[in-house]
């Protein structure tokens, strides 16, 4: 049976370990839409290119987000 990581094994509780992969993953996002977005702009989609601009914009939001509220928990 497996047991929620409580911070006992990686030191680290789910809860802030959640947030940290947040904010990774908010970051790749960006990563990977800057590359769908030039996919599509190379085969002349600009309504593809500008879907993948908004989702980019909210992964960018929810990145920030997520740095400011681990910045103001680490300095507490």
């Amino acid at each position: 049976m497996t047991h929620p990581e409580l911070g006992e094994i990686t030191g680290t509780k789910d809860k802030d370990y959640d947030l940290i992969w947040f904010a990774e993953t908010c970051l790749r996002n960006v990563l990977r839409l800057e590359v769908y977005i030039a996919d599509a702009e190379r085969e002349g989609d600009q309504e593809l290119a500008e879907l993948f601009r908004k989702a980019q914009h909210e992964s960018r939001k929810g990145a920030e987000q997520a740095k400011a509220l681990l910045a103001a928990r680490l300095a507490s």
